[in-house]
């Protein structure tokens, strides 16, 4: 299934239904009067986080989702049908905008959890509404309220527990492969990973979701490369994975230059728990290897883990450490707020 974060959709409620003129005409009734029904309201729009979806495809062939309008008033006081409500079954995470794509409309960060995007028209009044005392035969009806319509923008931040940054060819995808069953594209050459990839791991008894980022470069912030496209994708997970392909012989600079970018980027990005993981440990010497490690502790001021997602050497231990992690920021979310219900 192609991978798609973003999608540009037009939505419309339904209008109401008219209102109805009747008059009762039964023969043995001398003075029947007014017995015209209401027309039935329009259908609302609705955005709903549904499981097992993480791609907005679907909203690549459907531009416009319109729900159904309100069936008009009928005699003997017959209200019309009601119109169905149309509804966006997005994955979890998906953010909806407005059409300038920067006015936040709602979050929907958990399964179930649901919008109300357009309100349907309510629909119009029959007659037998406007019988009165000193108006016994009223000849007017409502017509029903025309729907609302807008264009909005989706856009969809995947819900990972560990994101796998770092520059093209530092070894996510191949740790990836090696710890999940995805199948991410491996290849000796840059920018491999065009989409973000998702596998499921489990360490220490706990599942975690580990996310495969496209590579960033220098400038990503400012849109070189791959840009800012997908570091979206990373600002929900509970801990980065940064790996350094210790074959660089840059190492240090590699890692100052992804940590700049992070923080460039901003959204609490440079501020989330980061592991360090020396890489390609399997084609390094041991006496650069310990040499390379101690520089780049100094650099992180953290404990650097040594691994190889070639050989697998290290790589439990990697596990290990994020599992701890992530168990650690469920327990501090675990007082969670209740699901919000999003309604303009």
């Amino acid at each position: 299934m192609k991978f798609l974060d973003s999608a540009k959709v037009y939505i419309r409620s339904g209008s109401g239904g008219n209102g109805c003129v009747s008059f009762r005409r039964e023969k043995f009734i001398e003075f029947g009067g007014p017995n015209g029904g209401n027309g039935g309201r329009g259908g609302d729009v609705w955005a709903e986080a549904v499981e097992n979806l993480n791609t907005l495809i679907d909203y690549r062939y459907q531009q416009h989702v319109e729900a159904k309008n309100g069936g008009p008033g009928m005699g003997k006081e017959m209200s019309g049908a009601a119109g169905a409500d149309a509804v966006m079954k997005v994955p979890v995470g998906t953010q909806i905008y407005e059409e300038d794509n920067e006015t936040l409309l709602c979050d929907l960060e958990q399964p179930g959890q649901r919008a109300l995007l357009l309100k349907g028209g309510n629909g119009g009044f029959g007659n037998a509404h406007f019988k009165t005392s000193t108006n016994q035969a009223p000849r007017r009806a409502n017509p029903g309220q025309p729907g609302e319509e807008k264009t909005i923008w989706l856009r969809l931040k995947l819900i990972a527990d560990v994101g796998l940054i770092g520059l093209p060819n530092a070894g996510k995808s191949t740790f990836l492969a090696r710890v999940s069953a995805a199948k991410p594209k491996i290849a000796d050459y840059p920018f491999t990973t065009l989409n973000p990839q998702l596998g499921m791991v489990r360490a220490q008894g706990t599942d975690f979701v580990v996310a495969d980022l496209p590579g960033l470069i220098e400038g990503a912030h400012e849109g070189a490369g791959l840009g800012t496209r997908f570091l979206g994708h990373a600002e929900r997970c509970s801990v980065i994975l940064h790996l350094v392909d210790g074959t660089e012989s840059e190492l240090v600079q590699a890692y100052k230059t992804i940590r700049a970018e992070l923080k460039s980027y901003g959204h609490g990005l440079a501020e989330k728990p980061e592991l360090v993981a020396l890489n390609k440990s399997d084609a390094i010497p041991k006496d650069a290897l310990a040499r390379k490690r101690r520089a780049l502790e100094k650099a992180s001021g953290a404990p650097v883990q040594v691994m190889s997602g070639v050989s697998g050497e290290g790589v439990d231990a990697v596990l290990h450490a994020l599992a701890q992690i992530v168990e650690r920021t469920r327990r501090e979310r675990r007082p969670a707020e209740p699901m919000r219900r999003w309604a303009p």
